[in-house]
């Protein structure tokens, strides 16, 4: 995942590109960069942010950038933005999304002799990179963006700073949010929407999917219409997104607290059967409260998330340390655990090696009972759009490797998507076995209907694949 912001003004930006890029802190934790457009041109600054947040790593650069015209991203993966030169001249270019095509367009581009793409120590193609190689493809810079937006199977949302302006290109079916801010001196292009409220800019409008726009300080001017088809990402709603963020005019906040109320509707727990409702921190908090009200059981935090030092869930980012730190970073409250029959929310389970341990953790912690309700379905198919789990492989999903377990090897479509109906025999089976592998007391997950519901948006507008496997 990664996150991305952008300003164009009538007075110096780097602040507000600074400001503004530090608000998706949330959504990566590798690389992160700047690029001003001043007097003097580009000026660039990427660093690595594994282990020091993005205002530490850049505070030096906002002393001396200048420029009115600037974009900056944070990163989960690959060194961005970058700074490129071709025959629609000098840009700077970043992105959020996923090319499933990678290697298919890489050799596409490659055939045409000189072109050449820089491989990163991983040994993959950095997607920003071929991106712009897509762009170079053709003899105009907007049948450029046209063309990568529609070529890229998977989803591609970016930003691309020259001389003109700030040209916004959100994806092809919207699976992910471009929203613009304006100001008295101009407007910015960010990713979430709350980035921008503190630094002194008002709601402006959302791009629609496949829109694509120049944002400049005197206007933002629309270059391509929207498309009519969308599929935007549930579970930007559900975990990714920042609770003071929106997505379509949809608040995070709002909608975890409808997504838990709907959970304890269908639960029917009362203080007869659970002594406390708590969710896991923080995306899990919100959910926890709705179903707290819904239900007249006290919410409590029997647990506290230690951020001073481990401000960011996804930190570090090889797995084994992600799930120590996890680990690491919750700190019991023994008298509101001990003796205690806890119902815990958390946003979903996807390996399930976290919520397993946090599960032991309040056992050994005095709890008597843990009653565990994900608010969100099960985890079946991993993400081919956004890349929300890192997960190489559909087997490193606990819920596949159950089915596997249960069906004695690999299944069809057919068998998984009755694993996937709530109302099956298979899926009541699953349930148990994953009940029993990570030792809940109860174990029962959100439907996808409530879920949908929850949001408010119609569900052909929305990504649903990781739940169901439908495109």
């Amino acid at each position: 995942m990664g996150g991305f912001f952008a300003a164009a003004l009538k007075e110096d930006c780097v602040a507000d590109v600074f400001f503004g890029t530090d608000y998706h802190s949330h959504l990566g934790t590798r690389r992160a960069g700047m690029v001003i457009f001043g007097k003097d041109g580009m000026e660039r600054a990427i660093h690595n942010i594994e282990n020091t947040p993005f205002r530490t790593k850049f505070g030096s650069e906002v002393n001396e950038m200048r420029g009115n015209m600037g974009i900056g991203c944070i990163s989960d993966y690959e060194p961005q933005p970058l700074l490129v030169r071709s025959h629609h001249g000098i840009y700077a270019i970043t992105s959020v999304g996923k090319i499933n095509n990678k290697d298919e367009l890489a050799q596409k581009v490659m055939n045409n002799r000189g072109v050449h793409l820089q491989v990163m120590s991983t040994g993959e193609i950095n997607s920003t990179e071929l991106l712009a190689a897509l762009i170079n493809e053709k003899d105009n810079l907007i049948d450029g963006l046209s063309y990568a937006q529609e070529v890229v199977e998977g989803s591609i949302t970016f930003l691309l700073l020259n001389q003109d302006g700030v040209y916004c290109v959100r994806d092809r079916l919207g699976r992910t949010p471009l929203v613009i801010g304006q100001k008295d001196t101009g407007f910015c292009a960010s990713f979430e929407s709350f980035a921008y409220l503190n630094i002194g800019y008002r709601d402006y409008r959302e791009l629609g999917p496949g829109e694509i726009c120049l944002m400049t300080p005197e206007e933002v001017r629309v270059i391509k219409d929207p498309g009519g088809k969308m599929r935007i990402c549930t579970f930007l709603w559900v975990y990714y997104g920042y609770p003071t963020s929106a997505y379509e005019g949809v608040s995070v906040e709002a909608m975890r607290c409808r997504c838990g109320q709907h959970l304890a509707r269908r639960d029917r727990m009362t203080q007869d059967d659970i002594d406390n409702v708590a969710g896991v921190p923080d995306s899990g908090t919100a959910h926890a409260i709705g179903y707290a009200n819904e239900s007249g059981v006290p919410f409590s935090r029997p647990f506290i998330k230690y951020t001073p030092t481990w401000p960011r869930s996804f930190m570090p980012t090889i797995q084994s340390k992600r799930d120590q730190i996890a680990k690491m970073k919750l700190i019991p409250v023994h008298e509101l655990i001990d003796g205690r029959r806890l119902l815990l929310i958390d946003d979903s389970i996807v390996r399930g090696t976290q919520l397993r341990e946090t599960t032991e953790f309040l056992y050994q912690s005095g709890a008597k009972e843990v009653h565990v309700r994900p608010a969100c379905p099960p985890i079946l198919f991993g993400c081919k759009y956004i890349g929300f789990s890192r997960s190489t492989s559909d087997m490193e999903l606990i819920g596949r490797r159950v089915i596997q377990e249960l069906e004695g090897g690999p299944v069809d479509r057919t068998i998984l998507d009755d694993y996937a109906n709530p109302d099956s025999d298979r899926y009541e089976r699953m349930l148990e076995r994953m009940r029993e592998q990570m030792n809940f007391t109860s174990l029962r997950f959100n439907r996808l209907d409530d879920l949908i519901d929850a949001v408010g948006i119609d569900r052909d507008k929305l990504c649903t694949y990781c739940w169901d496997g439908k495109e």
